[in-house]
């Protein structure tokens, strides 16, 4: 399984130690050793369409600047773990990003087709694949692991925002139960029941198009 991209450890608690006390130079090493998880965030979720317009590097600095400011504030009161409240100011202005590019230039990225990686799924959608696709869900000489991957992430794309949200969160951003029930503000069983629900419509999902599948091949055979 792969790691979260937030993964914490000591050294962040030493720094906001620091931080707190006033250290200029531990506040600058706090923010840029998050500058890494914060880009790959972008990455991960912001519009591939808007990508192809807007330099994630931009974003990521826009994120670090807004941060710097807010540092302060977050210090005298944390409302939730460092990482956690980054991730909020990221994922604010990631939506801000879309909002405003997806308008401005709608009609011209509506016309592109989407832009996919030459190696393929996501190595995230691999290993979900993995977990969702049992062995009498796809036989083995009728696809790849790797294209099962591709249906996942398909599959993903047209699931509701709620049950979107919570898979990206604990499949591609590898979050905990405890940090998803922290970022919707809900109670860790809440939150666990509600990704269960999520794999398991995702699954059903999977299923029927699959079935479909089968019956497509049976009908013009």
């Amino acid at each position: 399984m792969s790691k979260s991209i937030w993964a914490g450890d000591d050294q962040t608690e030493t720094l906001l130690v620091a931080a707190r006390s006033g250290d200029t130079e531990a506040v600058n090493r706090l923010l840029e050793k998050h500058r890494a998880p914060i880009r790959r965030l972008v990455e991960l979720r912001l519009d591939r369409k808007v990508q192809r317009r807007v330099d994630v590097s931009d974003v990521v600095q826009d994120v670090m600047i807004e941060a710097s400011g807010r540092l302060d504030k977050y210090l005298s009161d944390p409302a939730m773990a460092f990482h956690l409240w980054l991730r909020q100011i990221a994922w604010d202005r990631i939506i801000d990003t879309y909002r405003r590019h997806r308008v401005s230039a709608k009609r011209n990225m509506d016309r592109e087709q989407p832009m996919t990686s030459p190696a393929g799924p996501d190595q995230s959608s691999m290993e979900l694949a993995v977990q969702l696709c049992d062995p009498g869900l796809t036989p083995a000489a009728a696809a790849t692991q790797r294209e099962i991957a591709g249906k996942v992430e398909q599959a993903i794309e047209r699931m509701n925002e709620q049950d979107r949200e919570i898979i990206l969160m604990r499949h591609y951003e590898h979050l905990s139960n405890l940090e998803v029930a922290e970022v919707l503000g809900v109670n860790p069983p809440a939150a666990s029941m509600r990704y269960l629900r999520a794999v398991r419509r995702l699954r059903e999902m999977l299923q029927e198009e699959e079935d479909q599948a089968a019956a497509s091949e049976e009908r013009h055979r």
